[in-house]
């Protein structure tokens, strides 16, 4: 009796809504990370200067102190934009705001869409100007491209009514997204696995440009291949490689792969 009485009275119209499932842990980490990394990389830059952080040997400052005006600028653009992605990019993995807040999920969305742009768009001008050389250019270059990339594939996903492929390329945007609080956590463990080699009266200078020739790699690429076992494992959208049918010459056709 009391179960149908109390099944009646959640049904009942006016009731609210029964709460939906609390967030995964791993959003919360990944915010959490998001919002550190977005406060600790762009608040020295906007009060300090870059002039006073080369000088203290903060960040790579020194990297663009004495760069060409459009260099900075494009330097400050990116980290402005950077930041909001950051703060953005964990409201869009959000399904209680998707459901609860429509509105809200859309309007941070076109924000985060037009943040990656003009983020990846000054990191790409500033890949003359990185200090881990070639590396830096054809690391931070391709990480430019591929986050400008997902970003845009999941707002055509959405725009053509595609839900779960627009999942699907949010999930592998945001990942990209990732690579700054990755950036940062790889320096500090690559660091720290040199000094028991080179020993505690290591250069510091050295460890960090020793580390900092694999990151521009490093702190994007694992974050892909991390979002696409997540895309599998929920049922989205993925990259696949086709099944391969025998020619009539007995040939072997290249497989490509598409997005199934």
């Amino acid at each position: 009796m009391s179960t149908a009485t109390e099944s009646a009275s959640r049904q009942r119209p006016g009731m609210p809504a029964p709460p939906g499932p609390r967030q995964p842990w791993g959003l919360r980490v990944v915010a959490a990370l998001s919002f550190a990394t977005a406060l600790a990389a762009s608040v020295p830059y906007l009060v300090l200067g870059l002039r006073t952080m080369a000088e203290t040997g903060i960040g790579l400052a020194g990297a663009y102190v004495d760069a060409p005006i459009g260099a900075r600028v494009a330097l400050y653009v990116h980290i402005v934009a950077a930041t909001v992605a950051l703060v953005v990019a964990p409201f869009q993995l959000s399904s209680r705001l998707r459901r609860r807040r429509r509105r809200v999920h859309r309007a941070t969305g076109r924000v985060y869409l037009v943040s990656v742009g003009v983020g990846a768009l000054a990191g790409l001008g500033l890949l003359p100007f990185n200090s881990a050389g070639f590396t830096g250019v054809f690391g931070f270059g391709g990480l430019a491209l591929v986050w400008a990339y997902t970003a845009w594939r999941a707002y055509l996903a959405i725009r053509s009514g595609d839900v779960p492929s627009h999942h699907a390329w949010v999930i592998r945007s945001v990942a990209v997204t990732f690579a700054a609080p990755m950036l940062r956590l790889w320096l500090g463990l690559l660091i720290g696995v040199q000094v028991p080699f080179v020993g505690a009266d290591a250069d510091p200078e050295e460890l960090f440009a020793t580390a900092y020739q694999v990151v521009p790699f490093l702190c994007w690429l694992p974050n892909l291949l991390v979002a696409e076992w997540l895309v599998r494992r929920r049922g989205l959208p993925s990259y696949r490689l086709p099944p391969m049918a025998a020619p009539v010459d007995g040939s072997v056709p290249p497989a490509t792969p598409q997005l199934t």
